[in-house]
């Protein structure tokens, strides 16, 4: 497959994704960006994946301007709109963007990547994305990176809607390559939340956070 089809098959399944239904997200930032952003004083930011806008309308709402970029069309109009309503619709800038193949321009205080897990990702695609992630990072300013340790306790590995890899915190950290000397982690953490499945299962979900400064 070349990198052309690569790029239009992941367009087209978020695209879907999006379609499919009016609202997929509940429109709330995520817990974990919300701990660890709130110390920070505010400045520039990138979010990646920023699917219908929950977390750069949060960002915005307290200060920051933000670049936030998705793949999907859809969900770019929507979080727009959903921007305009929280009149915060000034401090966004809406970027499209296959992170597998472009990337945004310039350097941000803080650079997020919140769940940023695809079924169509090809092999060490996440890595690579998250690898430019900090590459964007301005000296002084935070890389943020939120995932699932797993599937929810009652999603046996049998039964998953998809084949992929949830890495651990190691991982996370060693897949970045970073100078160690040019940057300091402040968070590693695994959490547990209680979450309800499609049928109205109850269970749990672990997930990751990892939090590192640039120094230089």
């Amino acid at each position: 497959m070349t990198e052309t089809s690569e790029s239009n098959a992941t367009q087209e399944f978020w695209e879907e994704f999006y379609r499919d239904r009016d609202q997929v997200w509940s429109g709330n930032p995520n817990p974990l960006l919300v701990r660890e952003v709130a110390d920070l004083t505010p400045g520039t930011a990138l979010d990646l994946g920023c699917g219908e806008g929950g977390d750069a309308i949060w960002l915005a709402g307290h200060g920051w301007r933000v670049t936030a970029v998705d793949v999907s069309a859809t969900a770019l109009r929507r979080a727009a709109g959903h921007a305009q309503d929280a009149g915060v619709g000034d401090r966004i800038v809406w970027a499209e963007h296959d992170l597998a193949q472009s990337f945004p321009d310039g350097s941000f205080d803080l650079v997020t990547a919140q769940f940023f897990h695809s079924p169509v990702a090809q092999a060490d695609e996440r890595t690579d994305v998250l690898r430019r992630a900090a590459a964007a990072v301005s000296p002084g300013g935070v890389l943020l990176i939120a995932g699932h340790a797993g599937w929810p306790s009652f999603v046996h590995e049998h039964d998953a809607p998809f084949d992929v890899h949830f890495p651990t915190i190691p991982e996370v950290i060693d897949g970045l390559g970073l100078d160690t000397t040019a940057w300091q982690v402040e968070t590693t953490d695994e959490v547990q939340r209680e979450v309800t499945g499609p049928d109205g299962q109850s269970g749990h979900r672990a997930d990751t956070v990892v939090r590192i400064r640039r120094l230089r």
